[in-house]
């Protein structure tokens, strides 16, 4: 027999799971809930309970039709934010299926059962490419620890082989870095500093035994802007750090802004042109980006990122000769 003590806990508890606007209970509902539960309760008593509730801050909303309704208002959250929320899990694949799905069961616990279930029927692009690694959730977690305490970590490194299996770079040999902080860019990236190499990306999902070290984080540059350095990086590939000058469509502003927001110096070309100027890291991805665009869009300056992608195009024009 649940305990009368808990009665205040239970009613509260049955209001967020079956009510909403478009769900009412009456207060004999919950009378008959408590008794289901092996609690007796008298209707002044739950008038009483219900009161106190709303005293702690639930909003309790009264309705009149033959007999006083009632259902929970507002909540942390609204249906249409947790339907946001629900989107971002689904596509996010530095998420494993399994994960994804665990944290939607949670986000339904936000709201009534009715309303979970308009939440479960968004659930419809799990196929979607996912990670496999399981560990990824816990390991950005230690990486935020890392980067708030000021300590090193220290990993594993991997890539794909083509049979699918794990292949450890350094022969397994275990990393040694300063975390300065993560970001998304399609998946999480760890961004670390080195002496020697600078600024460094590393996939989460290809991490693997990751800890903390004791050992405190070496002192990093001064000055160091999160959103300028990954605004300037395609894939989190990195490059040579340049300054280009693009001549593009006008009708690929919208694309242009995008991808570089105000800091893309945008300026009218001729005969529906547009000139822009943005810092970039001259790696493939970028230079695939601008190639993308066909004749809509071409590198102006310097010469040498105009070099690169004369000379990425020919190297893929080379597989696609008429006689191959």
């Amino acid at each position: 027999m649940a305990h009368k003590k808990l009665k205040l806990l239970y009613i509260a508890q049955y209001l967020k799971e079956q009510t909403d606007e478009d769900h009412t209970v009456t207060v004999k509902d919950i009378i008959a809930h408590l008794e289901s539960l092996g609690i007796s309760a008298e209707r002044k008593a739950v008038y009483d309970d219900l009161e106190l509730l709303e005293f702690f801050g639930l909003d309790i909303v009264r309705t009149k039709d033959k007999t006083f309704n009632l259902h929970l208002g507002s909540r942390t959250f609204e249906l249409p934010e947790l339907k946001l929320l629900v989107d971002v899990v689904q596509a996010s694949p530095f998420l494993t299926k399994k994960k994804s799905l665990q944290l939607i069961g949670k986000l339904e616990t936000l709201v009534s059962r009715h309303q979970a279930a308009s939440l479960r029927r968004q659930v419809y692009v799990m196929n979607r490419i996912k990670t496999a690694n399981e560990q990824l959730y816990y390991d950005i977690d230690s990486i935020n620890e890392a980067v708030n305490t000021g300590r090193k970590i220290t990993f594993r490194y991997f890539d794909w082989s083509v049979e699918g299996e794990r292949s450890y770079r350094r022969s397994g040999g275990r990393y040694v870095v300063n975390p300065v902080a993560l970001c998304v860019d399609r998946f999480y990236y760890l961004v670390a500093y080195d002496e020697e190499r600078g600024y460094v990306n590393y996939r989460v999902d290809r991490i693997s035994d990751l800890s903390v070290s004791e050992e405190p984080r070496d002192p990093l540059p001064q000055g160091f802007d999160l959103a300028e350095y990954v605004r300037g990086i395609f894939d989190m590939y990195r490059g040579e750090s340049v300054m280009v000058t693009v001549e593009a469509s006008e009708r690929l502003l919208n694309v242009i802004m995008d991808r570089f927001g105000r800091e893309a110096h945008v300026r009218r070309g001729e005969e529906g042109r547009i000139i822009f100027s943005a810092a970039v890291e001259l790696s493939p991805t970028f230079l695939s980006w601008v190639l993308g665009f066909g004749r809509d869009m071409r590198i102006l300056a310097p010469k040498a990122a105009q070099e690169a992608a004369r000379t990425l195009c020919l190297e893929a024009l080379s597989q696609y000769s008429p006689e191959a």
